[in-house]
């Protein structure tokens, strides 16, 4: 197991980055966006070439690697009408990239579909299915987070888009399905559950993001992990004793969220939630551990 956090909700710098997850006594990032001096913040595969040997330089200096690139390709910002050669160009700068790092993991999604929305179209199997045929000819493992996406529509879409683009990957999401309908059936849809999700999706799970909140009348409240209704515990214990010992990253949203522009938090702030909420991680990961060898140990008696 590998515990990790998408960097940049601790700090927009790389030097910040870097410091909250050694902070933290780990050893990778998942590097989503990044800021270093002389140019602005940007997808890890979208800055420029000079920003990024900054990047790397800063890395192989701290002993911190980037476990998992969390990409924007064919996320929530594009749909099957933006250009293909958008997402072509990002999935090229990607790959070298990854490979000169050592990266093995890219995080992708399936495009934005709209409001009504239940059929994914082919074009989305063809392009994502392109998307992942480049990524593993080049030893490399795309997997696909559900969130505001064709594949993360339903556990339904999820498993026909897994079936239908061979050797992907899925990075399981443990909040997204909260604040997302459940696209099967007639509508009025209802909402997500994130167990029934995780049921469904455990098999095919390379990677975990732990996120917690609670749907409200407003809209979302993000929560340390285990306090909100994104079954946080319970899909941990599930994946620990299915085996499971890949990455998990934290993604705490809890001062700022990628997908909002106008959220925005003082720097000591973002790392100080950052930091605790990974150590409220760990405390559940080992609280999680404890009670599976009890039982083991029960069921041997």
């Amino acid at each position: 197991m590998e515990l990790m956090g998408i960097a940049d909700e601790g700090a927009v710098t790389i030097d910040g980055q870097i410091e909250v997850t050694k902070k933290l006594g780990w050893k990778w990032i998942e590097a989503r966006a990044v800021q270093v001096e002389g140019f602005e913040k940007g997808s890890i595969h979208d800055i420029p070439d000079e920003a990024f040997d900054q990047v790397e330089m800063k890395l192989k200096e701290s002993g911190v690697g980037i476990y998992a690139f969390g990409s924007t390709i064919c996320n929530w910002q594009k749909t099957v009408e933006t250009p293909f050669d958008v997402t072509l160009a990002e999935v090229e700068r990607a790959i070298p990239r990854m490979k000169k790092i050592g990266t093995k993991f890219v995080r992708i999604m399936s495009f934005k579909p709209t409001d009504d929305c239940a059929v994914t179209p082919s074009e989305v199997f063809e392009r994502v299915g392109e998307v992942t045929r480049r990524f593993l000819d080049e030893g490399l493992q795309p997997v696909h987070e559900n969130c505001m996406n064709h594949g993360g529509m339903s556990w339904q879409h999820a498993e026909e888009l897994l079936e239908k683009v061979p050797g992907l990957k899925w990075v399981f999401d443990t909040a997204n399905p909260i604040f997302n309908t459940d696209r099967r059936g007639e509508q009025p849809w209802g909402m997500q559950c994130p167990w029934e999700f995780w049921e469904h999706m455990r098999e095919h799970t390379a990677h975990i993001h732990i996120k917690d909140a609670v749907k409200t009348d407003e809209g979302e409240e993000y929560h340390f992990p285990g306090e909100g209704d994104g079954r946080v515990r319970d899909i941990l214990k599930d994946a620990f004793a299915n085996g499971y010992d890949a990455g998990i990253s934290i993604e705490p949203h809890m001062t700022v969220v990628f997908h909002d522009t106008d959220s925005e938090a003082p720097e000591q702030k973002m790392a100080d939630n950052f930091v605790e909420y990974g150590r409220r991680l760990e405390k559940l990961i080992g609280e999680v551990q404890t009670e599976l060898a009890q039982e083991a140990e029960g069921a041997e008696v």
